[in-house]
């Protein structure tokens, strides 16, 4: 069997680039050995850390599904020096790629369950990967509903998925802006407004939420007058991971480290933890 080293990247090619909004490109990418890409596995919500060389690596959701292994899929925002030069690399260049790290979610305990997927922007990359892997596992899980929202229709990513995402009688999909826009045929309002206006039952049931901080409080507040319990919520955490694996204590919060203990965590955990996000 062939072991994967976190500590060493492994030479992998863009396959194809994805444009998905004016600040967030796509990048599907291959490792160069076969064997290793053969051997490659990890769980919904794990993140890999991207390489450009001679610049630096900087730590990004893997947002293909297990269950889909023909490429490895990441989504980039462009925010700083190594962001920027990714958003510079096109289908042939050359990247490093050290992955998997960190937990997972817990799917495994949420066979069963209705799943609420409440993400924003940027935040629907982890939520992708779950999302895909419980599509093609679709029999293990009750009724799926996803609501997605980003400030105007040109910044909302996975453009290509959405229509597929809308048009299935097996989950429902609620897409929201937030203020009008022409030719915008979807919902208009506030994330956390419009799920309260949906009001998914809390029970037998799990919400798994990603997007910007204020979002994300606010959704919080949301769901807990819905009757969510803590353990019943989950998000991922991108706090200054920078080595992956525990041992430069940049991603620290408290005890726990985001690259390890995270990314993935319920509200109950992170209730617990010392308010430094």
């Amino acid at each position: 069997m062939i072991e994967l080293n976190p500590y060493l990247p492994e030479m992998a090619t863009i396959l194809e680039t994805v444009q998905e909004t004016p600040t967030i490109k796509t990048f599907r990418v291959r490792l160069d050995d076969p064997g290793r890409m053969q051997a490659f596995s990890f769980q919904p919500g794990q993140v890999g850390q991207l390489s450009v060389f001679g610049v630096g690596e900087s730590t990004f959701v893997i947002n293909s599904s297990p269950t889909r292994m023909d490429h490895l899929q990441f989504s980039v925002m462009r925010a700083g020096e190594v962001t920027t030069r990714l958003h510079g690399l096109a289908a042939g260049d050359k990247v490093g790629v050290r992955a998997p790290l960190g937990n997972h979610f817990p799917y495994e305990s949420m066979r069963g369950k209705d799943i609420v997927f409440i993400g924003g922007g940027i935040g629907m990359a982890p939520l992708r990967t779950l999302l895909l892997f419980m599509l093609d596992n679709r029999a293990d899980y009750g009724r799926i509903s996803l609501l997605y929202g980003a400030r105007s229709p040109e910044d909302m990513a996975f453009k290509t998925d959405l229509p597929e995402w809308s048009s299935r009688g097996d989950m429902t999909t609620v897409l929201t802006i937030d203020r009008e826009a022409e030719g915008w045929e979807h919902r208009v309002g506030l994330i956390p407004n419009v799920l309260l206006e949906m009001a998914p039952s809390a029970d037998n049931a799990v919400a798994v939420t990603c997007g910007p901080p204020i979002m994300i409080k606010f959704t919080l507040q949301a769901l807990k007058k819905l009757g969510f319990a803590d353990e019943q919520i989950y998000t991922t955490l991108e706090k200054r991971m920078k080595c992956g694996v525990g041992l430069c204590g940049r991603c620290n919060i408290g005890t726990k480290y985001v690259c390890v203990d995270g990314p993935v965590f319920s509200y109950a955990e992170l209730r617990e933890l010392p308010n430094e996000l």
